[in-house]
């Protein structure tokens, strides 16, 4: 585990305090945890809308549908073999761009924003 023992000390007005604490507590983190993806160059993601969670599920839902639709299938030698496997591999996808999307912190783009000394 990291050892964290150099303090950094700086100073913030009122506003920026609270925007800093505002912004770390939409993405669940600390204030620290939150500064140190920044530091790394990432810009951590707001936490997903409570119906995210219900969605992934359905998809899972689906995938699943369609292995066992598949499985069936292929135990019958009854179907479409390489159309059922596109469709679990792309639904499969969908389910991992819908997470990245939601969930993975962000590079930060070579924005040169004046950030203030």
């Amino acid at each position: 585990m990291l050892k964290r023992n150099i303090q950094i000390l700086f100073r913030v007005n009122a506003e920026e305090h609270d925007h800093l604490k505002s912004n770390a507590k939409k993405c669940g983190l600390s204030v620290a945890r939150y500064l140190r993806f920044l530091i790394r160059g990432y810009v951590p993601k707001q936490l997903p809308p409570p119906d995210y969670y219900g969605m992934i599920r359905q998809l899972q839902a689906i995938g699943n549908s369609v292995n066992q639709i598949a499985a069936r299938a292929n135990a019958t030698g009854f179907y479409l073999k390489d159309e059922y496997a596109k469709y679990a591999e792309d639904l499969k996808a969908a389910i991992l761009n819908v997470q990245e999307a939601v969930t993975q912190p962000e590079r930060i783009n070579g924005d040169d924003k004046d950030m203030g000394g």
